[in-house]
C-alpha cells in the first residue's frame, strides 16, 4: 500500500517530560528542573491521527485503483484528506530531532541503547503479530518464515506502516552519537551499529553476488530527508514563545496552499508525493510553527499526556482496524458526500479503537512490550 505512514510516538524524543521552557504561563511540573512540552505532546498526537488520516483515505484510492473514473467520490475525498496528511511523517522525524539535541539529550551511552531497545521491542512484536494476523487470514503473499527472516532487514507486508521505525531509529542513533561525542564520551557501540548500518546494502549484495542467494532488501538508514527534517525541526521546536507570539498568521495562510499542492502532485504528477519535496517541507515548517509554544490549558494536560503515552501502541495496532474494518466497508460507488462522511467515521473508529487498545495494555503494564 501506498503511504508514507507515520508514526508513532518517539519514544526516544517522548521523555518530553525533561524539555525545556514553554514560553507561556506558569510552569508546570517539571523532570530535572525542565518543563514538560505539552505542545510536543499536541505534536505527537496531531501526527499520529493524522497517519491514520492517510491510510484510511488511502483504502479509498485503492477502492478505485487510482483512477477518478472508476468513482470520482471515492477518488476525490481519498485524494483530498492524503493530501492533509504529508506533514505527519516529518513531524515525527522533527520531535525525535528535537528531543535527541534539546528536549531530552542522551546523558550516556547506556541510556540511550535503553531508549532504541524501547522502541525496538515494539517494532519486532508487531512485526510479528501482524505476520501471524495475515497468515491467519491467508493474506501473506510468501511463507511468513521467509517474511520473518526479512523482517530483520526491512519492514514487509503487511506491516507496512512500520518502515518508518527502520529509518527512524538509525536518525536517533547518528544524533546520539553526534551528542555524546561532542560531550567528550567515546560511544563505541553506537559508533559499530551505525557502521553495520552503513555497510549492509553493500555487503549482502556482495553475498547475494558470490552465492547467487536471495539476500532480503535492507530497510535500515535513513536520506538526506530525514536528517534535515530532525534537526531543522528541532530547531523550530526549540525556538522560544516570544519569537513566535504575533507571527503566526503567515503559517496559516501558507498551510492549506501547501496541502493543495500535494493535492495537485497526488492526482497531475504521482500518488504519493515523496516526503523529501518542497510542498511537504513546506507543509512541515507550517504545522511546527503553528503548534510549537501554544500553551495547553491545564485541565487538559493530564488528559493529553495519557493520549501522548499511548501514540506509540495506537501508531502500532491501527492498521488491523484498517484491514479489518475500513477497507471492507468502502465502495467505489460512494458519492462525495457519502464517501466524506463515510471516512470520517471510519476516523473516528480507527482512532477511538486503536488508543482505546493502546491504553488498555497501557494499565495492563505492556507498554514496553507494545508500545
Amino acid at each position: 500500500m501506498a503511504s508514507r505512514s507515520l508514526t508513532a510516538r518517539p519514544d526516544d524524543a517522548a521523555p518530553a517530560a525533561e524539555a525545556s521552557e514553554v514560553g507561556h504561563g506558569p510552569p508546570a511540573a517539571t523532570t530535572r528542573g525542565r518543563e514538560h512540552r505539552f505542545d510536543v505532546d499536541v505534536l505527537r498526537l496531531l501526527a499520529s491521527c493524522t497517519v491514520m488520516l492517510g491510510h484510511v483515505a488511502a483504502t479509498f484510492i485503492h477502492a478505485v485503483d487510482d483512477d477518478r473514473s472508476n468513482g470520482a467520490g471515492a477518488y476525490w475525498t481519498g485524494h483530498f484528506f492524503e493530501a492533509v496528511n504529508s506533514f505527519a511523517v516529518p513531524v515525527f522525524f522533527a520531535i525525535a530531532g528535537w528531543g535527541v539535541l534539546v528536549g531530552a539529550t542522551p546523558r550516556n551511552e547506556g541510556r540511550m541503547w535503553t531508549r532504541i531497545v524501547r522502541t525496538g521491542v515494539p517494532l519486532f512484536v508487531w512485526t510479528g503479530v501482524y505476520l501471524v494476523w495475515a497468515w491467519a487470514r491467508d493474506r501473506n503473499d510468501d511463507p511468513v518464515v521467509d517474511l520473518a527472516v526479512d523482517s530483520l532487514f526491512a519492514s514487509v507486508q503487511p506491516a507496512y506502516h512500520l518502515w518508518f521505525l527502520y529509518a527512524y531509529l538509525p536518525v536517533v542513533a547518528v544524533l546520539a552519537f553526534a551528542v555524546l561525542l561532542r560531550d567528550g564520551q567515546r560511544p563505541w557501540k553506537l559508533g559499530v551499529a551505525l557502521l553495520a548500518v552503513a555497510v549492509a546494502p553493500s555487503t549482502l549484495s556482495t553475498v547475494g553476488e558470490v552465492t547467487g542467494w536471495a539476500v532480503p532488501r535492507v530497510g535500515w538508514g535513513f536520506g538526506t530527508y530525514s536528517l534535515v527534517y530532525a534537526v531543522a525541526g528541532g530547531l523550530l521546536i526549540a525556538l522560544p514563545g516570544s519569537v513566535l507570539r504575533g507571527r503566526r498568521w503567515p503559517f496559516a495562510v501558507l498551510l492549506p496552499l501547501t496541502m493543495a499542492g500535494c493535492l495537485w502532485y497526488h492526482t497531475q504528477i504521482h500518488y504519493v508525493i515523496p516526503n523529501a519535496h518542497l510542498f511537504v517541507g513546506l507543509m512541515t515548517a507550517c504545522v511546527l510553527l503553528l503548534v510549537s509554544r501554544r500553551r495547553v490549558p491545564e485541565r487538559l494536560r493530564g488528559p493529553l499526556r495519557r493520549l501522548a503515552d499511548a501514540a506509540m501502541g495506537a501508531y502500532m495496532v491501527h492498521v488491523l482496524f484498517v484491514e479489518e474494518l475500513v477497507r471492507p466497508l468502502v465502495s467505489a460507488d460512494l458519492g462525495g458526500a457519502a464517501a466524506v462522511g463515510t471516512l470520517l467515521g471510519l476516523l473516528g473508529a480507527v482512532i477511538a479503537l486503536s488508543y482505546g487498545a493502546s491504553l488498555l495494555w497501557g494499565r495492563l503494564g505492556l507498554r514496553r512490550l507494545l508500545g
